[in-house]
C-alpha cells in the first residue's frame, strides 16, 4: 500500500536517513525526528499510518511515544525497532500496542513486508469502525419480526449480552446466527470494541490456527516477520466463530485452553499471551450427537 504515511523516530540519523530513502524509493512519504519528544510534536500535528519507533531515545523514551500514539491515534500501527533482542521487551512492546517488533539489525525486505502486513491490519481496524458506524444506524431495522419466537430470542440474546460468558448459536444454515452474534456485541459492553469474525469451515486446519492466534517469524518458510492472530485483533471485543463444530480434534483443544484462561501461543512462540474476548460460537450440528461420534469434545 504506496502512497502511505511513514514517522521514523530514533535517535541514529544516520539510519533515519538511510531507512527513509530506502522507504521513499518504494513510495511512501516519509518523515524522520531524532528524539521522542519531535516524534510526539510531529504526531499532534500529523496523522501517520505506521511509525517506526526506537524505545532508547533521548529526552522521551519511546514508551513515553508509544503510549501517546495508543491514546491519541489508535489507528497508527507501530512498529518497534530496537538493538533489544530479548522476549520480554517485545511482549511488553505487544501488550503496550505495538503491532510488531524488529530486532537491529534488520534486512529492509522483511521491514517491507511487517509494513505492508501492519497497513493491511490498520485498514481492517478502520473498515471494522465503517461497520460499527453503519450497524449502529441500521441494527435495529436489521432483524425484523412480531412473532413471539423472535421476540422472546431477542430477549434471550440482550441478556446475554450484559454477560461476559461465551456464546453457542445452535441453528440451521441461514437462520442468521451472525447477525445474532452481531446484534450481542452491540448491545454489549464490549460494542466499541472489535467484532471479528472467521468460518471455521473455510480453511484447512494450519491456517485456521495461524489466523486465530497467529505466528512468530520463522514458525515457517514463508514466516518472514510476525503476524498478530484473530485472538489479538479482536481483544476487548468479540470473535465469532462460525461453523465452530467443523474444527479438527487436533485444534479443539487449543481453543479450549484459551476459551478457559485466556492464554494462547503464536506458532512457533516460546511464551504465552493473553487477549480478552468474548467468544461466540456458531453450528448447524448437533454438537452433543458430534461429541458421542468422539467427533468434538464433551468439554
Amino acid at each position: 500500500m504506496k502512497d502511505s504515511k511513514i514517522l521514523i523516530a530514533d535517535d541514529d540519523e544516520t539510519l533515519c536517513y538511510l531507512l527513509k530513502e530506502e522507504l521513499v524509493n518504494e513510495g511512501y512519504f516519509v518523515t524522520t525526528v531524532y528524539d521522542g519528544k519531535d516524534a510526539i510534536e510531529s504526531l499532534k500535528k500529523n496523522n501517520y499510518d505506521i511509525l517506526l519507533l526506537d524505545l532508547e531515545m533521548r529526552e522521551v523514551h519511546g514508551e513515553k511515544v508509544l503510549n501517546f500514539v495508543n491514546e491519541n491515534h489508535p489507528s497508527t500501527q507501530i512498529i518497534v525497532l530496537t538493538a533489544k533482542s530479548d522476549m520480554r521487551t517485545a511482549i511488553d512492546c505487544i501488550k503496550h500496542g505495538a503491532y510488531d517488533f524488529i530486532t537491529k539489525p534488520y534486512e529492509f525486505g522483511q521491514l517491507c513486508v511487517t509494513i505492508e502486513r501492519a497497513l493491511e491490519h490498520r485498514n481492517l481496524i478502520i473498515k471494522n469502525k465503517i461497520l460499527s458506524a453503519k450497524l449502529d444506524k441500521s441494527f435495529d431495522s436489521a432483524i425484523i419480526g412480531e412473532s413471539e419466537s423472535i421476540k422472546n430470542i431477542l430477549s434471550l440474546a440482550q441478556k446475554a449480552a450484559k454477560s461476559n460468558s461465551n456464546i453457542l448459536l445452535e441453528g440451521e444454515t441461514g437462520t442468521g446466527k451472525e447477525l445474532f452474534a452481531e446484534f450481542i456485541h452491540k448491545q454489549s459492553a464490549k460494542s466499541n470494541k472489535p467484532f471479528v469474525a472467521i468460518n471455521c469451515a473455510s480453511l484447512p486446519d494450519q491456517l485456521i490456527e495461524s489466523e486465530l492466534f497467529g505466528y512468530e517469524k520463522g514458525a515457517f518458510t514463508d514466516a518472514k516477520s510476525s503476524k498478530q492472530g484473530l485472538v489479538e485483533i479482536a481483544n476487548g471485543g468479540t470473535l465469532f466463530l462460525d461453523e465452530i463444530g467443523e474444527l479438527s480434534l487436533s485444534l479443539q483443544p487449543k481453543l479450549l485452553r484459551f476459551l478457559e484462561n485466556g492464554e494462547f501461543r503464536r506458532i512457533g512462540g516460546i511464551s504465552n499471551l493473553s487477549s480478552t474476548v468474548r467468544v461466540i460460537g456458531a453450528t448447524n450440528k448437533n454438537l452433543t450427537e458430534e461429541a458421542e461420534l468422539k467427533k468434538f469434545r464433551r468439554d
